[in-house]
């Protein structure tokens, strides 16, 4: 499974980098982008923790 951020989307809360840093960061404009290959769980943690809904998966 593979994940996304939508940066126009994203308010830079951090939510899903704290809750899964294995597959999310903080860029250095604030926004967090998708890295690594997490675990699906862990991905859907920080899709229900975003409060924008910025985070996808396909």
């Amino acid at each position: 499974m593979s994940h996304k951020v939508n940066a126009d989307l994203c308010i830079g809360c951090g939510a899903c980098a704290s809750l899964c840093p294995e597959g999310f960061q903080i860029n250095s404009q604030g926004k967090a982008e998708a890295i690594g290959n997490p675990s699906p769980e862990a991905v859907q943690d920080a899709i229900d923790s975003c409060p924008v809904a910025a985070i996808t998966t396909d």
